[in-house]
């Protein structure tokens, strides 16, 4: 009950931390506009993310711009996208797996397959929130070294957005029920539960042993049966023909 428990846990971690990546993914504010010197009273906040440039303008007005090409953009924008993608790919595979691995489901084969299923779908989400932590750790990094360049006029600084803190968090969620699945699997357990799944043999064979005893039995009494319907004629038969002698 106690890894049932935990590999539950795991799943609701994962699930929120695929939520977490997708909503990292499409999210504009990987960047905002750092609020120094004279961009204190500027009437415009600039907003970058992996798919789109968004400006909020002072008279509540909101526009956005896509990034179609991509050979234009920075590696490490680049990177980003390529991981956030594969990061919600494979962890919505661990998802699939984790529901076949779950012990306290019966869909997914036996005992030994629910093993394999939990732990390959905690590597699934390890991989995943390496994934996911791998272009926020980047992006950080780019965005405050660009930051504390001084060459680098004010009007075109930027601090990491809310999008970084749901990437971290998110990795963070996938790594933790990844561990839980994989950790909840780990070692061979011995018992009368590991025997739930597997079909007793000396049941089988008892079971056999009576139908074949059950069948000799009836062919016996067929036999007999067919012997006494049949005697009365022979007795009268042998008593005619010593008459007749």
């Amino acid at each position: 009950m106690a890894s049932t428990g935990m590999q539950i846990f795991g799943f609701v971690l994962a699930l929120l931390g695929i939520m977490g990546a997708m909503v990292a993914t499409v999210l504009p504010n990987w960047k905002v506009s750092a609020d120094v010197g004279s961009n204190i009273i500027t009437a415009i906040s600039q907003m970058q993310g992996l798919w789109m440039d968004c400006t909020w303008y002072s008279t509540g007005m909101f526009s956005c711009t896509l990034k179609y090409s991509v050979l234009s953009l920075p590696a490490y924008l680049q990177t980003a996208r390529t991981t956030m993608v594969l990061c919600c790919v494979l962890a919505a595979m661990g998802l699939c797996l984790a529901s076949l691995g779950l012990k306290c489901t019966r869909w997914g084969g036996g005992r030994r397959s629910k093993r394999h299923a939990a732990i390959a779908s905690g590597g699934c989400f390890v991989t995943a929130g390496f994934l996911c932590l791998v272009p926020a750790s980047w992006f950080t990094n780019e965005v405050i070294t660009n930051f504390l360049d001084s060459s680098v006029p004010e009007s075109n600084k930027f601090e990491p957005g809310g999008a970084v803190y749901v990437a971290f968090v998110s990795a963070g969620f996938l790594f933790m029920g990844g561990c839980i699945f994989c950790m909840s699997c780990s070692g061979k357990r011995h018992g009368p539960q590991d025997m739930v799944l597997l079909p007793p043999p000396d049941k089988l064979l008892l079971k056999q042993q009576q139908q074949q005893q059950l069948l000799q039995q009836q062919q016996q009494q067929e036999l007999q049966h067919q012997y006494c319907s049949l005697s009365p004629l022979d007795n009268k038969t042998g008593y005619s023909l010593q008459d007749y002698v």
